[in-house]
């Protein structure tokens, strides 16, 4: 069953999450390119990719014309638009799943090991809250007894792909900067007072006639703008959500301070009421 958000009237399908992100990037030559530019490689459509999917995630393995491992690898590439520090235990389970596949059938008990393409873990983030160039999240970040030596570890690289960010990246990756000038095309036409759906049809034809995604956006206009209505509607919830949070945290806190008061100002009175009463009981007894 699919979840739906309810924001202002607007039904919020998270199932359309980062959909024209992994659309694009599903695309053989724009996912030779990022790839290219995120391992300095230099492959190129001639060669022979398999593209899966798997939830967000976008993974792919690369193969020469005789089928030869040139890279034998495994790398989930995913799209967010809110911070998420549970990525790395997230991919140890999309992980699981492939390393599952990849041993079936095999004698897990054997004296022969079983091989397993190397994993690479990459989260492309472009949401609205302020977010260094590039991080290193871990699964041992989540640990409740920290060590200096986790027997289990996993990374993930959280690269900044909002315009105007990781720029070396974006010279190396057309399609990733072009993505980025088509998501800040957006924000700049709402910021302008545009309503949404108006700001993606504008930030489309502009794209478009800029040659900026132009074939993709060509060829898939009317699924884009509909992906992307949901996809920033589901955004703006969030963020609505966290300005809620933060809005009832500060309302709690000045509760909290108030009850604090309160009940200090309630000891105090008690306590001025037993001095008074203790005084006049030793005055009534002449010893004061």
């Amino acid at each position: 069953m699919n979840e739906v958000y309810e924001n202002n009237d607007i039904s919020v399908n998270r199932e359309y999450k980062s959909d024209v992100f992994k659309a694009y990037f599903s695309q053989k030559k724009e996912l030779i390119e990022l790839y290219n530019a995120l391992n300095d490689t230099e492959y190129t459509v001639d060669d022979e990719v398999t593209i899966n999917t798997l939830d967000n995630a976008v993974f792919l393995k690369i193969y020469n014309d005789v089928s030869f491992v040139l890279r034998n690898t495994v790398n989930l590439y995913e799209h967010q638009s809110t911070v998420n520090p549970n990525m790395p235990l997230r991919d140890l389970f999309y992980i699981n799943d492939i390393y599952k596949t990849e041993a079936s059938g095999q004698d897990l008990y054997g004296y022969k090991q079983i091989e397993l393409p190397t994993p690479r873990f990459v989260v492309f983030y472009n949401g609205t809250a302020d977010a260094p160039e590039k991080e290193i999240v871990k699964l041992s970040d989540a640990y409740k007894q920290i060590t200096d030596d986790p027997e289990l570890e996993l990374t993930v690289t959280v690269l900044n792909i909002n315009y105007g960010h990781n720029k070396e990246l974006m010279d190396k990756c057309t399609a990733l900067r072009d993505y980025a000038t088509f998501i800040q095309r957006v924000r700049d036409n709402q910021s302008k007072g545009m309503v949404l759906e108006a700001a993606i049809v504008d930030a489309v034809d502009s794209c478009i006639q800029d040659h900026v995604m132009e074939d993709f956006l060509t060829r898939e206009k009317a699924g884009v703008i509909k992906m992307h209505v949901l996809d920033f509607n589901e955004e703006l919830h969030n963020q609505s959500l966290i300005e809620y949070g933060v809005e009832q945290g500060i309302a709690i806190g000045v509760d909290k301070e108030r009850e604090n008061t309160e009940r200090e100002k309630r000891r105090a009175d008690d306590a001025e009421a037993k001095l008074k009463e203790a005084e006049e009981k030793l005055k009534a007894a002449g010893l004061m």
